[in-house]
């Protein structure tokens, strides 16, 4: 398994203002309140064209935040350069309600997966899209501070990287590439143990166009009853571009 920490922490507050580089998304399962920091990233996403065309229009209703290190950070469709992106990231889970609904389902498992919509370019995306990390087994935990919180690092923990991570690697002369990453929750709310399929393959999501030209991380998400919950997302291209 590649080395990697997720972190989740849901607030029972609202959230200060985020470190620089650390952008912010909500979710849709447990009803979270009304944020205009999520309305901004719902903003965002479909200026993007994630929503509609990686995943089906959702409001966001916990942030996510993803860092390589501490200068290198997704902020909702920045750029970085794929060799600072070569390890599998950090991840963070907010509820940026006063509700601190994550609190009331501690048991619930949440997924993270990084999909490439662009490949091999977004004018051309005739392997879109591209899998290249999904990782499953975040769970709320209530901390001793009140907050309902979860650090897992490595093989100690129960992570399980249902696809390994996969670093961006645009192509030469693709232009830039949205890689977009996608927190997910069980649709049903169960608290069990989830049994996620594994894609047979990363082009298509392993799917071979069975849906149509873009296969990937909405129906693998719905064959395996997930819904979103929180998006964030960066641009990579090719280092001679």
């Amino acid at each position: 398994m590649a080395s990697l920490r997720l972190f989740a922490i849901w607030a029972l507050t609202a959230l200060s203002t985020p470190v620089a580089c650390l952008p912010t998304t909500e979710q849709h399962v447990l009803g979270a309140g009304h944020d205009d920091k999520l309305d901004h990233v719902h903003k965002v996403l479909k200026k993007a064209e994630i929503i509609p065309t990686v995943i089906d229009d959702f409001m966001p209703t916990l942030s996510l935040s993803v860092h390589w290190s501490s200068k290198c950070s997704a902020s909702l469709g920045n750029t970085l350069k794929p060799s600072k992106l070569q390890a599998a990231p950090s991840v963070t889970l907010h509820d940026p309600s006063s509700s601190s609904s994550l609190c009331s389902q501690p048991n619930m498992t949440y997924t993270i997966a990084l999909t490439d919509p662009d490949a091999p370019s977004r004018d051309d995306p005739k392997w879109s899209e591209v899998c290249h990390w999904i990782a499953t087994g975040l769970s709320a935990l209530a901390s001793s501070t009140g907050k309902c919180e979860l650090s897992m690092e490595g093989d100690d923990h129960d992570l399980d990287e249902i696809m390994e991570y996969e670093p961006p690697g645009p192509p030469e002369k693709t232009g830039k590439h949205r890689y977009v990453f996608l927190a997910f929750a069980p649709e049903n709310g169960t608290t069990d143990k989830l049994h996620l399929s594994k894609p047979s393959d990363r082009k298509h999501w392993g799917y071979g166009e069975v849906h149509g030209e873009k296969d990937g991380v909405k129906d693998w998400a719905k064959d395996n009853g997930l819904v979103p919950v929180a998006a964030n997302f960066i641009y990579a291209q090719h280092k001679k571009q």
